[in-house]
């Protein structure tokens, strides 16, 4: 696979055409991350017993914390290099590459270690029911230890991504996918390790994806060539790296920490009411993945054609990915609402989490496409250096309105339905935001 077959002109010709074909492998690439943790529930949930599914789901939101924050992080770099391709400065595109991957290592070590003293005191404040607790600390704690390696498949991709190259990191995570589900089975099946098994497993598949990315990089034959001899660690280029990076990991954290609270709420009310809501969570990020897919693509399009100073370009970059990431968000949506207990069931056969399952979908997925409307102009904010107003819009939309709801609301009409409908309301008010936001700043005005 040579660098011009796997490269994108984001700078000239038709836009739609390859928008779609950049964002597809990218949301492709986020299903399958979340499949492992299907996959993860879905084997328990068949070869274990409910509780196993407890303790795995209790994880989802910490899990997707962690998952969101990475990606946060990598998003940095895509930005930073993106840039440069826009501006034709192709001299510094090699050492911002080293650069961002050593800092993925550094980051997933700091993250890694930082799991392993946090894992039981974040499950307790989430209301982790006492029956699978220890379960639930035990596969945390495997899954931290390797966030150096999902950190490190995340920069890489972003890397390959910031030239247009979306098709490789999905190909590698199609791989990866296939092996965590095989090495699920083994591990469950033949070593009887249960909830262990499919955490390492998961690890084990998120190494293999990495190494094949590096391996990649290292045989492309321009700028982008990567060398371990090369490692190092620009400091300009870290902070510009951190500067888009942790605010886009804050905003996307955001959800994750206001959902470990609605987490919490719902493991009140007891495991059978966790694992159901553990099985909906998988369908709902399948079509918010979707949704993020078409951001990036809004990130990593406008970052260069800002670059390029071709504000017109930015303007129809926002349209497009808003238009095709409400359509395809929608084309997974509405098939899951509409069969939402037969989904329900490939996960598990006892009708009380089957009906927990078909509630959350009813409520949350049927209107997930409404993230379309913050989830793409934020994207394009960030491509164009405004970082800062996405992040104050998402903590305040979610984390603020969202835990007044559970604090007020929820203690006042104790239901799923009323925990649930915090979702769609507070989602509609960030996309209201973020139109103001945008018609107030002007990002693409020369």
């Amino acid at each position: 696979m040579n660098t011009k077959e796997n490269s994108v002109d984001m700078l000239h010709g038709p836009l739609s055409k390859k928008i779609i074909l950049f964002a597809m492998p990218i949301a492709l690439s986020s299903i399958l991350q979340q499949l492992f943790n299907a996959a993860d529930t879905s084997v328990v949930g068949k070869f274990c017993d409910s509780n196993a599914i407890a303790a795995v789901g209790t994880n989802g939101e910490i899990v997707a914390l962690l998952v969101t924050i990475a990606l946060g992080l990598a998003s940095g770099a895509n930005v930073l290099i993106a840039t440069f391709i826009g501006r034709g400065e192709k001299k510094k595109i090699a050492d911002a590459v080293h650069t961002s991957i050593l800092m993925a290592v550094i980051l997933g070590i700091v993250l890694a270690i930082a799991g392993q003293f946090l894992a039981k005191p974040l499950l307790i404040a989430i209301k982790t029911p006492d029956n699978v607790l220890y379960q639930a600390i035990l596969y945390l704690k495997i899954y931290c230890a390797g966030l150096p390696f999902l950190l490190l498949y995340d920069f890489a991709s972003c890397i390959m991504r910031s030239k247009g190259d979306s098709r490789r990191p999905f190909i590698a995570l199609v791989l990866s996918g296939i092996l965590n589900i095989f090495l699920n089975l083994f591990f469950v099946l033949v070593c009887r390790m249960d909830v262990a098994g499919v955490s390492l497993a998961t690890i084990i598949s998120t190494l293999f994806s990495a190494i094949l990315l590096l391996v990649w990089l290292s045989r492309e034959q321009d700028e982008f060539s990567f060398s371990i001899k090369k490692l190092c660690l620009n400091k300009r280029y870290c902070s510009a790296i951190l500067k888009v990076g942790i605010p886009t990991g804050i905003q996307g954290a955001v959800f994750c920490v206001v959902n470990l609270f609605i987490q919490g709420a719902v493991n009140s009310f007891g495991s059978v009411v966790t694992a159901g809501n553990t099985i909906a969570m998988n369908y709902e990020y399948f079509a918010y993945y979707m949704i993020t897919a078409f951001a990036q693509a809004a990130t990593t399009f406008t970052s260069q054609n800002f670059g390029a100073y071709n504000m017109d370009r930015c303007k129809k970059v926002l349209r497009l990915c808003l238009l095709w990431g409400f359509i395809f968000s929608n084309l997974i949506i509405v098939p899951i609402t509409i069969f939402r207990d037969q989904v329900s069931m490939l996960f598990t056969s006892e009708a009380e989490v089957i009906q927990v399952a078909s509630l959350r979908c009813m409520i949350i997925v049927s209107l997930t496409s409404i993230c379309t409307f913050f989830e793409v102009p934020a994207g394009s904010l960030r491509g164009s250096g405004h970082q800062i107003v996405p992040t104050i819009l998402t903590i305040f939309g979610t984390c603020v309105l969202r835990i007044i709801w559970i604090f007020t609301i929820f203690q006042k009409y104790r239901s799923l339905e009323v925990l649930f409908v915090s979702f769609p309301l507070t989602q509609s008010f960030i996309a209201l935001s973020f139109l103001a936001a945008f018609l107030a700043i002007k990002p693409f005005v020369k």
